[in-house]
Order: C-alpha cells, then structure tokens, then sequence
C-alpha cells in the first residue's frame, strides 16, 4: 500500500478527534495534527493516537490547512477537519485504492460527508453529498485564498469514491446557527475582498434570495425527507443566506461612508 499522510487542523476538538484518529489509524503512514491553541484535551488525545503534533497560530481556514499540507511526506495525503470521520466503508476503500492499480490513473479523489446534527444525519436538502476533494497526491493541491469556504485546488485527474465520511458537525440546531452567523460575516468580508455582483447586495436579492434558498433546498432537493429536523436546518439555512447579504449592504455602507469622511 502506498504511504499516507492524514493531516488535521484543530483547536479544543476532543468532542470529535479521538473517533477522527482511531478512524485513520490503520491507513495513516503518519498523522499530523497542526493546533492553533487549543485548552482542552485535544492535544492528550492527539498524542494517544500517535499524533505529530504541531502548533501554529491561527492563520484563517486555507492558510492554515496549507500549512498542515506543507508538513505531510508522504506521497498521497488525506485532509480531515477535526470533525470528519472516515466510515468503515470508506476506510476499506481508500486500503484498496492505495494498494491498488487505480491511483495511478487519477491524482485526487473527491469524498461524500453525511452530515449530522447531534445524532442525526441530514442526508437531503443540499447538505448531503457535499463531495469535497480530500485524498490527493503530495504536492499536486492547495486550498485556495478565501476567507471561509475554502477548497482544495487540483490541476489533475479528479474522480469520486464510492463511500462518505462521517461529519459531526454541529451538537444542536442552535450551534449550527452559530457557526453560520461566523460564516456569514466572513462571506460578506469575502464578497467585498473578491468583487462581485452589484445584484448581488440589492434589496431584491435581499427578498428573493432566502425564499428560494428555502424552496429549491427544502422542495426540490428533498430537504422535507428529514422531517422536522429537515425543515429547522433548511429555516436556518435560509436565514444564513439572508445575513451574508445584510452583512454585505451593511459593510458596503460603512465603505461608503469612510470614503465621504474629509
């Protein structure tokens, strides 16, 4: 089997990091965790796994996971949020890949995340199968230069596993509401940082865009088939559309209003 590096970006992750780690143990050639500081018992844990451990100060999501890339020496890296765990499934595919003839024929390899709340998994509405590229050969990928939402950029071959990981996200409705009011204001400091669509900061957009977040994700992708649970996250996903567009009309006046200061 060819060697892997599993590397991990983490901070006061011990809800999650111990099942991530036991997960990646019979795969991983080498386990790098990089921490920005965390103060609770992800570090022990990390370092009962076998863990290389490794600090650096917060540099924001794609820098940092760069930074974790940097320290990989193996010749096919797999990377984890501290909170995705590899499915038993799964972890016998990427085994087979990797001892096998088929990756030879592709660089990277996109994987499926089930999403949970708490126990449950939301497998409808757009959330699932939110397939991100995270197995790749060493040196081929880099995450781009965004401040949330960041991806894996690859210029080669790319092809999808079968099977997910398990991504235990959020403890509760209310943690995910949360998270995305983070994610929101970021979003906004993206869109200005990046450009964009004048349509997209306008009152219309404002109106229009959260109801048919709410329609296309809870009608037409299915998001009603996770029964009540469904309809809270799809509500509070809507929601979150909505604040990256205040968060956006608001920063734009506070610009506006700087440049009229003598």
């Amino acid at each position: 089997m060819q060697a892997l590096s599993v590397v991990i970006i983490a901070q006061d992750e011990e809800r999650t990091i111990g099942r991530v780690l036991e997960a990646v143990k019979d795969l991983a050639s080498e386990i790098i965790l990089l921490d920005s500081g965390s103060t609770d018992r992800t570090l022990e844990i990390a370092g009962l796994h076998g863990a290389k451990i490794k600090h650096q100060d917060w540099l924001g999501y794609a820098a940092q996971k760069n930074m974790a890339l940097s320290m990989a020496s193996s010749p096919w890296i797999l990377s984890l949020d501290a909170d995705e765990i590899l499915s038993p499934e799964l972890a016998e595919e990427i085994k087979q890949l990797l001892s096998g003839d088929l990756c030879e024929n592709f660089d990277g390899f996109k994987i499926a995340r089930l999403m949970f709340v708490g126990d449950a998994a939301i497998a409808h509405g757009g959330f699932y199968p939110d397939a991100q590229l995270r197995l790749f050969r060493r040196g081929m990928g880099r995450f781009n230069d965004r401040l949330v939402h960041e991806s894996l950029q690859l210029n080669g071959r790319v092809t999808t596993l079968k099977n997910h990981l398990l991504h235990l996200s959020y403890r509760d409705i209310q943690e995910f509401k949360n998270a995305h009011e983070k994610y929101a204001r970021l979003s906004a400091q993206e869109a200005l940082r990046s450009g964009f669509k004048s349509s997209k900061a306008s009152y219309l957009n404002l109106l229009l865009h959260p109801l048919w977040t709410f329609f296309y994700r809870y009608i037409c992708r299915g998001g009603f088939l996770d029964g009540e649970l469904g309809l809270k996250m799809n509500l509070a996903y809507s929601h979150y559309v909505r604040k990256k567009i205040l968060y956006l009309r608001e920063a734009l006046t506070e610009n506006a209003a700087a440049r009229q200061k003598p």
